[in-house]
C-alpha cells in the first residue's frame, strides 16, 4: 500500500540565523533511512557549519539563490538551477543574497545528524 504523506515535520536547522527545514520524507517524518527529501527556506545572510557528508545530496532551487562553497571555490545556484554534492566531498551551504533562499534538498541515503559530519 502506498504511504500518503500529508504533512512535513520540522527540524531543527544548523548555522547561523533560522533556516525552516520541513522534512516530507525522511528519519524524521517517514521513519525513512534510503531517502530524506525536504524543503528549505533560508533567510538572506544564513550560513551553516562545512560539512563532509556520507551521502549524496542533490538540491533544486525553487526561489533566490543558494551559495555551495566547496573545496575548490563557490557555485551560486539560482532559481531553476540544481547541484549535485557528491558523498564525502567537503561543502558549505548559506544564502548570502538578499531573499535569502527556497529550495528542495534530497539526500541519499536519508540525512542523519551520524552521517552529516560538520566542522568543529
Amino acid at each position: 500500500m502506498p504511504t500518503h504523506i500529508t504533512h512535513p515535520s520540522r527540524i531543527l536547522a544548523a548555522g547561523a540565523k533560522r533556516k525552516i527545514i520541513e522534512e516530507y520524507i525522511g528519519r524524521v517524518n517517514s521513519d525513512t533511512d534510503r531517502v530524506s527529501i525536504a524543503r528549505m527556506n533560508s533567510p538572506s545572510g544564513w550560513t551553516e557549519p562545512g560539512q563532509t557528508p556520507e551521502f549524496d545530496e542533490y538540491t533544486l532551487v525553487l526561489k533566490g539563490s543558494l551559495r555551495v562553497a566547496y573545496g575548490g571555490g563557490a557555485i551560486d545556484v539560482d532559481a531553476g538551477e540544481a547541484i549535485i554534492v557528491n558523498r564525502g566531498e567537503w561543502v558549505q551551504y548559506s544564502s548570502p543574497r538578499a531573499g535569502g533562499a527556497e529550495y528542495i534538498a534530497v539526500c541519499v541515503p536519508a540525512f542523519s545528524q551520524q552521517l552529516v559530519h560538520r566542522d568543529g
